[in-house]
């Protein structure tokens, strides 16, 4: 059995052969055809992330998409070495998520996140899901971590494998429980519970009753029915009611992975390569990192920097990495994966400590006192989305 590290390292490796292999395929048609990107090239207006999205990788070929991906937002200058796009993935899933587009629907004891059930659903809603499976696709073939809350559920759907109560209590623990409660209830259901197969869904104001079998509004629940009624209830919440949308997100999704390693990953390894870990052993990462610019691990203000790295508070921790990566999770395998870079700035400075997040490298200067290395850390990392990072 492989481990979800080793399989990760799988489907990167496998991704990079992709990407040069349509390099050289990019360069070969240039030469017969004109002018033919090496990249898988996105301009794009920052408020119109979406459509702006949406409509360019709808003109894309599969071809396209398994080229390394470039973002550029227009009218910013830079040049997409990995850091742009690691900002362009957490700003689309920011909005596509953002419940004014009412695509997702936000569980508030689980704190997850499911399609919106709508059977009215039309070809332009099923677009958007699509969208969104298509970027889930791209972000791990690009090696970028995603921001996501989604129950297991769903990646077991991704790989084929059945679902069951235990999946709808993980999202919506009071109704998992209420299910429960009807399997364990020791009484006469038929009397007590009086309902039939059949389910109420609103949407967008609307109430549909859904029948859970064909006929379901002439099968009473009774108590020799009622593990039959609780697994089709789980199958109708996590599956039929949302089939459209989740045909859609899987479409997109297996245009870019559908050939890939990423079969042979289990639904939880797939969740971990897709969300990363929130595990952060910054021991790990203190053994892993890398020095440059003139620091060793016996600098002095290393010592300090990791002596005060590890006084730090979970949040602050999560901070520090989302400065200096652009994620605030630890990839597959653990933050001894991470390549993570120290270089040096300069000598002591006022400057705050400055990062380049394609390639996790996190600038400081030779600054005087551990004090001030905290003061300054600690100010960068509190103001870490736009701001200090290259």
């Amino acid at each position: 059995m492989l481990n979800p590290a080793v399989k990760a390292d799988l489907l990167k490796i496998e991704s990079v052969f992709q990407m040069r292999h349509e390099l050289q395929d990019a360069f070969f048609r240039a030469l017969f055809q004109g002018v033919n990107s090496p990249y898988l090239v996105l301009e794009i207006r920052r408020d119109h992330i979406i459509s702006d999205t949406l409509s360019q990788l709808e003109e894309k070929s599969i071809h396209d998409l398994k080229k390394q991906l470039r973002v550029q937002f227009l009218g910013e200058e830079g040049v997409d070495e990995g850091g742009v796009q690691k900002e362009f993935f957490q700003l689309i899933v920011r909005e596509l998520f953002d419940s004014k587009y009412g695509m997702f629907s936000f569980n508030e004891e689980s704190r997850l996140c499911w399609f919106n059930p709508n059977p009215m659903a039309d070809i332009s809603n099923i677009r958007e899901y699509k969208l969104v499976g298509l970027l889930l696709g791209l972000a791990v073939y690009n090696s970028v971590i995603l921001d996501l809350h989604f129950p297991l559920a769903l990646y077991k759907k991704m790989m084929n494998v059945d679902i069951d109560i235990t999946d709808l209590k993980q999202l919506d623990p009071s109704l998992g429980k209420g299910l429960e409660r009807l399997l364990h209830f020791d009484g006469d259901i038929e009397s007590e519970y009086d309902r039939f197969f059949q389910v109420d869904v609103e949407s967008y104001g609307h109430v549909f009753t859904c029948d859970l079998k064909p006929m379901g509004s002439t099968v009473q629940l009774t108590n020799s029915n009622r593990h039959e009624f609780v697994q089709l209830y789980s199958e109708f919440v996590l599956g039929e009611s949302v089939k459209k949308q989740f045909e859609g997100f899987r479409e997109g999704f297996q245009l870019v992975c559908q050939d890939s390693a990423i079969k042979i990953f289990r639904p939880e390894e797939v969740e971990q390569l897709i969300c990363g870990s929130s595990d952060l052993d910054f021991e790990a990462l203190e053994a892993a990192t890398v020095y440059d610019g003139g620091w060793t691990k016996d600098s002095e203000i290393i010592k300090f920097f990791w002596e005060i790295v590890h006084s730090f508070s979970y949040e602050e921790k999560k901070k520090l990495l989302f400065f200096a990566t652009g994620s605030d999770r630890a990839p597959i395998g653990g933050l001894s994966k991470l390549q993570f870079v120290i270089a040096k700035n300069g000598g002591d400075s006022d400057r705050l400590p400055t990062s380049h997040t394609c390639y996790n490298v996190l600038l400081l200067c030779e600054y005087s006192s551990k004090e001030k290395l905290k003061e300054r850390l600690l100010t960068s990392i509190s103001n870490a989305e736009g701001f200090g990072m290259i």
